[in-house]
């Protein structure tokens, strides 16, 4: 129905609100749709019902087929009106309403005609509308249609001929690949859009023949392309055939010449995608950037803001791994400071802060303070990270930056934002000592008005860590006992917790702490109450100035190793018992999270955050599993599970992969099999393990799999012994032995007689890094510090020519089996020289740190200097030994 007109007035407001679709019906719409069968068709109500329905469509709303199968038919009846909009809007109504198979027939032939009209619009529609709904069969019949189209001198029937070849390669690849000299032809088109989609639709049908890309790009470089969209796709296609290219040297310069040429191009868009091309270049030098940066440096003062945001978005990325090159363009940058598109102003700032020098600083904190309550807080927290590593590039400056920081923690901001602050001040505080008293205080100041219980409680924490170091521990106690009185129960008991750390790191404070602890003793909270007594008890609450014993310091504020994720679910499967729960039996390895997942480069962990919490760890399942077997009940604590590794291809008869189970004196190879032939049950299956070549092992145990129905995973298992406390590594060849028996596919039962079979796996090993856990440090400098040079080693080692330095970096990563620390697996492109920190636990619970110093000593080859640091002398050797036979 049509709606009844609206009386407009100056409320904006409602004029936004007004809808001519509003409150529409598809029953009231499929009634009009009648109006398709009038023997004199009204070409205006036609079309007004037509775009109800596309509204309808639109809009999610579903046709019965039925209804869909009437309004497809009604629409046919439409081709006898002459009228040209119309038309258009019957193509439009066809392509949504997608007919099936049998009734796509009903318009083939008015489509076919229209295809062949006189009329420009007609035919250029007529494909789109024919290329939409047909399938490979009515193709073919057209295809000499379609051919003519793609060079026909009408631009606007080419480029649908065009198009629709880009769709039909998704479904009809072998049809559309004939059409290559055509489409070649349409590459020389004098119009715009003609030579864009024609491009495009070459490239598609040569794309899997790097020869043939090559060629196209060499041959097109020329100057054949007169279209900006064109050349903007050239120009990718030419970066794309660069990152390919096995030559560093002769395959590239003629294409970054063309790159360079395209600098000068006279549309705007093929200059900045030329430009954008060169600065995400591989190994692009600083030489080879100025050109590039030169006419983003022109963009800066464009009047256009797409413009400006282009050139301030790719100079914001240079500047993360050659800000040296952006430096130029930090004048016209400070200008757009005061950009009335938020975006551009926010990307300027935190290129600036990327790129400024020592002496800019302050210059822009100014500029920044008047910037920050005109953004959102997402681009907040984009500036305060950028403040937090300009503070970590300019150490003397930390005191106006943490004031900056501390200024607008105070201002209003969502969680996301007064996080990343706080973070940022953490992080400052822990790598900047001159600024560990001014942060603290900061903090203190901040949770005396701190809505956000989460931040509360990890300042309190920070404090009670941090506070006791300080000159004047004293100053801190009335902000935290203030916490007590002020604040909810979670943030009380942290404060308990805060005020107990203080008594026990600082003697001459235990009177006054424990007046206050006993306060504590009456709080309405059993949580704050038991923190309380425990405390007290384990202090010594009779008020004598003791010191307190390292003991005591260890088991109540000492590092927790240990993943929570870990503790909390070796908590929920012990059983009690006489045995009290002994920690050391939770296991301390997590999963990793890809690389992908990582952080940038050189980004530290997020402050009060760190490390971060791993996902669920499946050591604590894998122990349960193996305990309850009685052959490895006897092998003591499980100290790593590794990933499941495949010894089977995929899409074989039998699927199997095997976990390797370390302990002290013996390894566990699980492994899980799979059937997947429904017609087959296996019967007693087994794992025969050649261990010829490894020969510190011995087998002592195994456990075969009773049954391996259909599709229904199950476990074989095969222990070895190996000396104990000792890396011993090997290789060990598998062949899975089975009784197959046949399935009756309709009773689905088995026969009683098999047959015995053996399927050849693939070889397995045990390799140094199955000895060492992945565990990480929140702060390896400290780590390192603390853990003492008495027992580390160190020494130099050549690796050979390698292909890049970030392969030599993950290769020794892989050897070692270590966790990296603070990002540092990640090389920056074009570096000669980088430092990786590696942190894990060796077998027998020894904790050990590594630093390993890499630079490019020649051309490719690599040089490595080791650092060891363990608890044993032993280990430390250990890791030498690996790396040197590795």
């Amino acid at each position: 129905m049509a709606q009844p007109l609206v009386k407009k007035d100056d409320d904006r407001d409602d004029e936004a609100d007004y809808s001519p679709f509003l409150g529409i019906e598809k029953g009231a719409v499929l009634q009009e749709a009648r109006v398709f069968n009038d023997p004199q068709l009204d070409p205006r109500r036609c079309s007004q019902v037509i775009t109800k329905l596309l509204y309808l469509l639109n809009q999610g709303e579903t046709f019965t087929k039925v209804e869909a199968t009437e309004v497809f038919f009604a629409v046919t009846k439409l081709f006898q009106s002459k009228d040209i909009g119309l038309r258009r809007m019957v193509y439009v109504m066809i392509k949504e309403l997608s007919p099936s198979a049998d009734e796509v027939i009903i318009v083939t032939s008015s489509l076919m005609k229209d295809m062949t009209s006189k009329t420009d619009m007609y035919r250029a529609n007529a494909i789109r509308v024919l290329c939409r709904i047909t399938d490979g069969t009515l193709l073919t019949q057209i295809e000499r249609y379609l051919k003519q189209a793609i060079v026909d001198k009408n631009p606007v029937v080419a480029s649908a001929a065009l198009v629709s070849g880009i769709h039909l390669l998704q479904t009809n690849p072998e049809i559309v690949k004939r059409w290559s000299n055509e489409v070649q032809e349409a590459v020389q088109s004098r119009a715009a859009l003609v030579q864009f989609h024609a491009l495009a639709l070459l490239h598609q049908i040569r794309q899997n023949d790097r020869l043939a890309v090559n060629k196209l790009v060499s041959s097109l470089t020329k100057g054949s392309v007169r279209s900006p969209l064109a050349q903007c796709l050239l120009i990718r296609y030419t970066s794309q055939v660069i990152r390919e290219s096995a030559n560093t040297q002769a395959g590239d310069r003629p294409f970054y010449d063309f790159l360079e040429g395209c600098l000068r191009h006279k549309a705007e868009m093929v200059i900045f995608e030329a430009a954008r091309a060169i600065t995400e270049l591989n190994g692009v030098t600083s030489r080879e950037l100025t050109p590039a940066i030169t006419v983003l440096q022109l963009f800066l003062s464009s009047s256009k803001p797409v413009l400006r945001f282009a050139a301030v978005r790719t100079l914001n990325k240079v500047a993360m791994t050659h800000p040296m090159a952006v430096t130029n363009c930090n004048i016209d940058m400070e200008s757009l400071i005061s950009d009335q598109n938020r975006s551009i102003a926010t990307l300027a700032i935190t290129t600036l802060l990327k790129t400024g020098n020592e002496s800019s600083v302050d210059r822009l904190m100014k500029q920044i303070t008047n910037f920050m309550s005109d953004i959102a807080d997402e681009f907040k927290i984009v500036v305060v990270e950028a403040i937090r590593s300009l503070c970590l590039k300019f150490p003397l400056k930390h005191r106006s930056l943490m004031n900056f920081l501390s200024n607008i923690l105070r201002e209003e901001g969502g969680f996301e934002y007064k996080k990343a602050i706080v973070d940022s001040i953490v992080i400052l505080i822990r790598d900047i000592p001159e600024a560990k008293e001014t942060g603290l205080l900061h903090l203190c100041e901040f949770i005396e008005d701190c809505e956000f219980t989460y931040l509360s409680t990890q300042i309190l924490h920070f404090l009670g860590i941090e506070g006791p170091k300080t000159s004047d521990p004293n100053k801190y106690i009335r902000y935290i006992y203030n916490r007590v009185h002020l604040e909810n129960a979670t943030v009380r008991a942290a404060a308990v917790s805060t005020l107990a750390k203080f008594g026990a790191m600082v003697d001459t404070l235990k009177p006054r702490i424990f007046v206050l602890l006993r306060r504590c003793l009456f709080d309405n909270d059993d949580e704050v109450r038991d923190r309380a007594t425990l405390y007290l008890n384990t202090l010594g609450g009779d008020g004598t100035v003791v010191q307190t014993s390292d003991d005591v310091k260890e088991f109540l504020f000492g590092s927790l190793d240990i993943p929570l994720v870990n503790l909390e679910n070796s908590l929920k499967n012990y059983e009690p018992s006489e045995e009290s729960f002994d920690i050391n039996s939770v296991p301390r390895e997590v999963k990793t999270k890809p690389l992908a997942e990582k952080k940038a480069p050189g980004k530290k962990p997020t402050g009060l955050g760190a490390p971060p919490a791993g996902p669920p760890s499946t050591v604590d399942a894998y122990e349960k599993l193996l305990s309850s077997i009685p052959e490895f009940a006897n092998f003591g604590k499980l100290f790593k599970s590794s990933a499941p590794a495949e010894l089977t291809e995929a899409e074989t008869e039998y699927a199997v992969n095997v976990v390797k189970h370390i302990f002290d004196g013996h390894v566990v190879f699980q492994y899980n099999c799979t059937n997947t032939i429904p017609e087959q049950l296996l019967e007693n299956v087994t794992v025969i393990v050649d261990a010829s070549e490894a020969e510190e092992f011995a087998e002592v145990a195994s456990k075969p799999l009773r049954s391996l129905p259909y599709d229904s995973p199950g476990q074989t298992f095969v222990a070895f012994e190996k000396p104990e406390g000792i890396p011993a590594v090997g290789k060990f060849s598998n062949m899975l032995r089975f009784i197959v028996k046949e399935v009756d596919p309709s009773t689905g039962e088995a026969e009683d007689d098999g047959v015995e079979d053996e399927y050849q796996l693939e070889e397995l090993e045990v390799v140094a890094a199955d000895y060492m856990l992945k565990v990480g440090v929140s702060n390896f400098r400290n780590a390192w510090e603390s853990m003492g040079a008495d027992c580390e080693r160190v020494d130099e080692y050549g690796l050979g020519p390698r292909e890049s330095l970030a392969e030599a970096v993950n290769a020794v990563i892989d050897l070692l089996g270590m966790q990296p620390c603070e990002g540092t697996e990640v090389v920056p492109n074009n570096s000669r020289s980088h430092t990786c920190l590696l942190s894990g636990v060796y077998i027998g619970n020894i904790k050990v740190l590594v630093r390993l110093q890499f630079g490019l000593d020649g051309p490719k080859d690599v040089a490595m200097k080791l650092a060891v640091r363990s608890e044993d002398e032993a280990v430390s050797d250990a890791i030498h030994e690996i790396v040197a036979s590795g």
